[in-house]
């Protein structure tokens, strides 16, 4: 591992007067100590942030509030959360083993980096890790790659689960620099790779995430996360979907969608959204309306099944969520 400076600073200020280029902030440590010990990652400066104010999970002025150092199972178990919002607290409980969830914390969840094995292997180009070497997915193993959002330079997906979410629920993050905060809708935050792919978020330099702001939708209760995967227990996601749906006497008023597992960023479905408002809440409907889930959809020569995959898991979740059986 890079010999690295250490620092456990006690106040948010501090944490960021020591942000220097070339350090990174440390919370449960699960993605970033693993990329760490493959040299993946090499900070000069590790600074330990657990000692800082940033959680608390909450209900505030029409929004849940979530502090980016709680930890990924006490917010899957908090009764607000799973009352509230089911989606999150099943997200939660899909993404890791109950060992991991107790470490990892909301913040790193969103900052961790994608799992494809070029990126993780230093002796492999990658443009994500080392821009302008190239991108050997594209023509290699691709099967667990993106097949939305991609470039001539990069197909990871985007690793969390959560993520999916809250993009779903058009969550925003509250982003903390030296001048004070800036609010970032979720889906924003995260960057499409085109020509950059190592740019993955609009973090400034020494700007961290403080907290995650979820607006309360009442029939975000009728809410569902579904994740397939090769695995049932601990495996990334081959597809997966976040749905909420918003039903009058059996018609679609309203509905959230956003997949994971297919795309380089959360993917939201709007083009399924808008095709389902004011339609009769049946297989059938659901069926049509995520066929427009692949639009602009680029395959690699070993996860075109993910097209296909895709849109059935967006008519199970749909069932799911709307209570059809």
């Amino acid at each position: 591992m890079h010999a690295f400076d250490y620092a456990s600073p006690s106040s948010v200020a501090d944490a960021l007067k020591l942000a220097k280029p070339g350090s990174a902030f440390l919370a449960g440590g699960t993605t970033l100590v693993d990329l760490m010990k493959l040299d993946v990652m090499t900070p000069d400066r590790v600074i330990d942030v657990n000692g800082l104010p940033l959680k608390g999970i909450r209900l505030h002025t029409g929004a849940l509030h979530i502090g980016a150092l709680e930890r990924m199972g006490d917010v899957a178990a908090h009764p607000v959360v799973t009352a509230t919002h089911p989606m999150i607290s099943r997200a939660l409980l899909l993404s890791a083993s109950g060992q991991l969830r107790n470490m990892a914390s909301i913040g790193g969840n969103l900052m961790q980096r994608t799992r494809c094995d070029y990126f993780r292997d230093v002796t492999s180009a990658c443009n994500k890790r080392l821009p302008g070497s190239g991108c050997p997915a594209l023509t290699g193993i691709n099967r667990g790659h993106a097949i939305l959002g991609t470039s001539d330079s990069c197909a990871a997906t985007h690793a969390s689960d959560v993520a999916v979410a809250f993009v779903a629920l058009e969550a925003q993050v509250v982003l903390r620099n030296k001048d004070g905060d800036r609010t970032v809708p979720l889906e924003d935050f995260y960057r499409l790779p085109g020509s950059t792919p190592e740019r993955e978020n609009v973090l400034g330099p020494g700007e961290l995430i403080a907290e995650v702001v979820v607006p309360t939708l009442p029939w975000a209760r009728n809410s569902t996360y579904l994740k397939i995967r090769d695995r049932q227990s601990y495996e990334f996601a081959l597809t997966s979907v976040a749905a909420a749906v918003n039903l009058k006497r059996g018609v679609i008023q309203d509905v959230r969608l956003a997949a994971g597992g297919v795309g380089t960023k959360p993917w939201r479905l709007r083009q399924v959204e808008e095709a389902l408002k004011g339609s009769v809440a049946v297989e059938r409907t659901f069926a049509d309306a995520a066929e427009s889930a692949v639009d602009g959809a680029r395959p690699l020569a070993h996860n075109a099944f993910k097209t296909s995959l895709l849109k059935r898991t967006i008519v199970r979740a749909l069932l799911d969520a709307a209570g059809v059986r």
